[in-house]
């Protein structure tokens, strides 16, 4: 018997923005991942300037290394981004949805402080008021803050296994929900699936049982809402992942193709993510 596999996981490198609209970028590694990301925050935060306004960010904690390069790139320049807008897309909950402590190894807030908001010269940092983590107690703040800037400048982010961007999560096979209320889903608390919480174990020595299971997440809407969406794919797995997103339907069952419907997204993917998956036993 023949197993019939997708077509799209046998689409070549050079093929892959084939027929989309996408910005497709491919560089060698993960450190030139972080290097690209960096960079590209800083664009787009200078774009805003010379615009007249100070840049309005989503920023994922996953890619991860470009927040020390670019805390580095601001502190040579001297550069301030004092009134620039951080809105990190999500943060682990405990059982009682409150954030983990920000102590916790796995905390995201925690993350920032000591890659990013900490290696900065105080005086260059964003306000405290400007370094915005969803609040599970107070979800509709986010969509609040975002239409007193004048809305998000750029959206930047990392592709799940299932297709999820921050935590949006494909529904359940047995829920029922159309692609145009999915698009339309805002900042919420939600369970986080299998696929997510074994994966993100992988990054943490492979101990499933300490990845929570609640998290707080901004929505479909705000993401798709940006002006501009940059994600990145660093990790061989995603390899899959990227031809479905780029190839496959735009269904909620993949959350991150819903990206091809924006105007302006740019996805950046390491060489080795870019070739077509190699499908064995090993």
């Amino acid at each position: 018997m023949t197993t019939q596999f997708p077509d799209y996981l046998n689409i070549s490198r050079d093929m892959l923005a084939k027929d989309t609209t996408v910005n497709l970028t491919i560089v060698k590694d993960m450190p030139e991942i972080a290097q690209h990301m960096a960079t590209a925050i800083l664009q787009v935060i200078e774009a805003a300037k010379s615009k007249g306004h100070p840049a309005t960010l989503i920023l994922p904690v996953g890619p991860v290394d470009q927040y020390p390069i670019l805390a580095e790139m601001l502190n040579e320049r001297r550069y301030s981004i004092r009134d620039v807008m951080l809105i990190n897309m999500d943060e682990y909950l405990t059982d009682d949805d409150q954030w983990v402590d920000i102590s916790h190894p796995l905390s995201f807030r925690g993350y920032m402080n000591r890659k990013f908001y900490d290696l900065l010269n105080p005086e260059l940092a964003p306000l405290p008021e400007n370094r915005i983590c969803p609040d599970p107690n107070d979800v509709e703040a986010i969509q609040q803050l975002i239409d007193q800037r004048g809305g998000v400048d750029a959206c930047f982010g990392g592709i799940g296994i299932n297709g999820h961007i921050a935590f949006n999560e494909p529904p359940d096979p047995d829920q029922s929900m159309s692609a145009e209320d999915f698009a339309q889903l805002p900042t919420r608390i939600l369970d986080l699936t299998r696929e997510t919480r074994t994966i993100n174990s992988v990054t943490v020595g492979g101990e499933i049982s300490i990845i929570p299971w609640r998290a707080v997440t901004v929505g479909m809407q705000e993401i798709l809402g940006a002006r501009e969406q940059h994600f990145y794919c660093n990790r061989l797995w995603q390899s899959s992942v990227i031809r479905r997103v780029l190839h496959g339907p735009v269904t909620s069952a993949c959350p991150a193709s819903f990206l091809r419907t924006t105007p302006d997204f740019h996805l950046t993917v390491a060489e080795y993510v870019a070739e077509p998956p190699e499908i064995r036993l090993r």
